[in-house]
């Protein structure tokens, strides 16, 4: 089992849970409150970014979630 697991939700937040750090663009870290599993915003309506407020129930937001694979890297 990897250390942290992000959760693609369908229609939905990412879901963070398990041993991990959230940090901002100048790497200060996020005060979590001892939270192992926190949902980070996917529609942009949140109020509270970058966490999930369920913004994203009354703006319309629609994505399945389903995993896709990445065409390789470029060299």
């Amino acid at each position: 089992m990897p250390a942290c697991t992000i959760t693609v939700n369908a229609n939905g937040a990412l879901r963070v849970s398990g041993d991990f750090e959230l940090v901002d663009s100048e790497g200060a870290a996020y005060g979590l409150g001892g939270r192992t599993s926190i949902a980070l915003c996917r529609c942009g309506g949140s109020k509270r970014k970058p966490f999930c407020d369920g913004a994203h129930n009354t703006c319309g937001f629609r994505h399945s979630g389903a995993a896709v694979d990445l065409p390789p890297q470029p060299a």
